[in-house]
Order: structure tokens, then sequence, then C-alpha cells
């Protein structure tokens, strides 16, 4: 019999633990065998000790096969999806779904709710007035067969030993640890059922990983579980020093998803949505290279069938768009102190003052508010005169409104130097 205190103790030395008692130890606590206080215990060893490759392996194979597995394998068509490893202002999933579905694609997307200064794609879309995310697994197979794509909710029958250890990490300051978040990440993507993946790897203020060495870390080993998967896995790394588009926060950031499903959305925000579909395109064999694929999904852009697609999919899932009503009460502008050019921005402080104004939760049963955002009217490199409209915030609650822009106010640095900013990492 596995001995969970001497597996713990095993980690702390540094030893790896065998697959047959890493299976006993997490089987054992999603079936309450084994309690929180034990399981802390290995997720902090493992936290400062790590894991093996073949550790990570054994764990994304035990939390896949803990629930139920999507089968795509009787399509004709490229199954795939894409991930962010978080980010103030991403708004790419709710672009990029509907466009590679309208390419004949298949995109079958687990997507998750605000982490942190993060926003959560899945928040963001139940703006939209109807639209549900927790639909039975294989009522929303049959969804994404139709529809060639929808976006669900983690529920207990996908992955549950995830979502077990996942709310456990959440209190015990293991978040951050690289094997926990692979394993996290990778068992779901695995257990859609995909042929192929792209990974958004956010480097900078606003993301996880400050670094582009840490970044690279847990980049390299997401490619390597996903293909000993199985899984096509390709990697972009974007730069999240800024928010991404002008618009951050809810509806705000659907109705630029919309805006750049008819071709007029923020430049950045486009370039980074046809950089991450170019890689599934091309992985499925619908274009050679990224030249011939953004002629193709520019045209998808065009023709309106991309947009069309967004509203196939949002009202599959219960979703009326031409009921939206999210004018909020209370808005506040941000302006420059001084003239100069914009040398900086703190994006995880600007992250924390959209979560003050109703963007995230500070507590589990938080409510938030769809109103709730930031228009951002200059980048870094902008020049910018004083008293100039930096940040405009708006919400419904004037408290919390005073609060978030209490935090976004000393988020720009300015500065008499150019300053140019690349979107992506070489």
């Amino acid at each position: 019999m596995m001995n969970p205190h001497n597996v713990i103790a095993a980690k702390n030395s540094g030893k790896s633990i065998s697959t047959t008692d890493l299976y006993s130890f997490i089987s054992g606590y999603v079936e309450d065998r084994i309690d929180d206080t034990t399981m802390s215990g290995l997720l902090k060893a493992i936290f400062d000790h790590g894991m093996t490759h073949d550790e990570i392996y054994t764990m994304v194979d035990i939390m896949i096969h803990s629930g139920k597995q999507m089968n795509f394998e009787h399509l004709s068509d490229y199954v795939c999806d894409k991930h962010s490893i978080g980010g103030v202002g991403d708004k790419t999933s709710l672009v990029i779904a509907p466009l590679l579905a309208s390419a004949g694609l298949y995109l079958p997307m687990i997507a998750g709710r605000s982490l942190g200064h993060t926003g959560g794609t899945l928040d963001k879309l139940e703006t939209i007035p109807g639209f549900r995310a927790d639909i039975p697994l294989d009522k929303f197979q049959k969804l994404v067969e139709k529809n060639h794509s929808g976006i669900l909710a983690q529920t207990s029958e996908i992955c549950p030993a995830d979502g077990k250890i996942y709310a456990l990490r959440d209190v015990t300051g293991t978040i951050a640890s690289v094997p926990l978040i692979v394993g996290s990440i990778m068992s779901k993507k695995i257990a859609e059922g995909i042929q192929g993946l792209v990974l958004d790897i956010k480097v900078g203020s606003g993301a996880f990983m400050t670094t582009l060495e840490k970044a690279t870390e847990l980049a390299e080993m997401l490619k390597e579980v996903g293909e000993h998967f199985g899984v096509k896995t390709d990697l972009v790394y974007s730069n999240m020093d800024q928010p991404l588009g002008r618009f951050s926060g809810m509806w705000c950031e659907v109705k630029e998803a919309i805006d750049c499903l008819h071709g007029k959305g923020p430049e950045d925000t486009m370039a980074l949505c046809m950089k991450l579909a170019s890689k599934l395109m091309i992985q499925s064999g619908k274009a050679n290279e990224e030249v011939e694929s953004n002629s193709i999904l520019n045209e998808l852009i065009e023709n309106g069938s991309a947009y069309e697609r967004f509203e196939v999919i949002t009202a599959a899932q219960g979703g009326n768009i031409s009921k939206v009503d999210h004018s909020p009460s209370y808005t506040l502008d941000i302006t420059a102190e001084k003239s100069g050019i914009i040398q900086s921005m703190n994006t995880t402080e600007i992250g924390w003052g959209l979560v003050e104004m109703g963007c995230g939760r500070k507590q589990k049963n938080d409510i938030l508010d769809p109103s709730a955002g930031v228009e951002c009217h200059f980048k870094i490199g902008d020049e910018v005169k004083k008293e100039d409209v930096l940040f405009t915030c708006f919400c419904n609650d004037e408290q919390k409104l005073k609060a978030g822009v209490e935090k976004i106010a000393h988020s720009v640095i300015i500065g008499s130097e150019s300053v140019k900013l690349s979107l992506f990492y070489n």
C-alpha cells in the first residue's frame, strides 16, 4: 500500500515518485481518501523540488483519465485549439474560434474564468444575455460537430482531478509551479480530443511569467507534453508589457472582438490573432505558410463569414447579442501629469484596477460587472501632452470605479526617450 507521507518525504528529499504511487495519491485525493492537508504537502513538495518529465506525463495522464474525454476521430477535418497564458485585454479566443471555424477547422474550446489580475474568456462571453458555458459534454460535442466550435467551462466531467487540485493550489500558494501549471493546462487540452494546439505564451509586466527565460521554461515543457500525447503543439511568445488592444474588461472586450471579426480591430490584436490562427491553419494543411493563411483568413473576415460564425456559435449556447445593453453608469478619465513619451506600463496594476471595478474576483462568489472596463488611448512609445486622457475607466459602481482608478492612475511612466515595443519575441 502506498503511504502518502512517505511519498511526500521522498519528493522533499529530491526523489521521483513512481507511476503507481502518483496514481494512488491523486486518485485517493479525488475519491476523498486523502485529505486537503496531505495533498497540500505533496503540492508544496512539487513546488519546491519540481517533477521529472516522466512524473509530469504520469500526472497529465491521471488527470485526463479522471473524467470523460471528447472524441472527434470520425470527423474528416482538423480538430484543434488555442490557449493563452493569462493577460490583460486578451480577447483573442473570441476572434480565433469563429475565424478558424469559418475556415472549416473544429475548435472544442475549454476556457477559463478570471484568475488573479487576468480576465476570463467565459466571464466576457457571459456578458451576452443567455450565454451558457456549463453544457453537458455529450451535448457540447454535438454543438462543436454542427457549428465547428463551442466554448465550454471546465465541469466535473472533464479532468475532475485537475479541478480539485487547482482549487487547492489557489489557497496553498502553489499556483506558480511549472509542473502543476503544465499538468492543469495540458490535461484539459488533451481531453478535448484535439490533434493540434497553439499556445500564446505571454511575457512581460502583465504576464504570470515576467521574463522570457521563465516563459521559455514553461512553454517548452507544455510543448513536450503536448507532443508526448500526440498533439502537434506550436508556440508564440507575445508581449504583455501593455494591455492588448484598445479595451480591457468585460463586454467592451467582446465588442472589440466583434470589431476584429469585421476587420476593424486594433492593429496589435489583429496581428496576434492572425499569427496564432495561422499556426493552426498551417498545422491543418489549409495553408502552406503565413502569407497564404492570412490571405484566406482576411477573405473570411471581409466576406462576413467569420462574424456570422461568431453569431452561430454564441446563439447555439443561448446567447442573444441583440439584447446586449451594458452602458456604464459611471466614467472617469485618467490624464497625463506631464508631456513626453510613454516609457512603460505596469500592466499587472492595470489588471488589478480592472478587478477592483468588477472585471475579476477577489472572493470566489464575487459578482462581476458586465459594463466594467478601461479604454487605453495611448500605448508605449506614443507621445502625449500634459492633460491628455490616457485611460477612460467605467463601471456601474462609483466606489469601485474610484478604487480601480486609484490603481491604474500611476501605472504609466512618461519620459523623454524614444521607445519601440515589439508585439512578438523571436
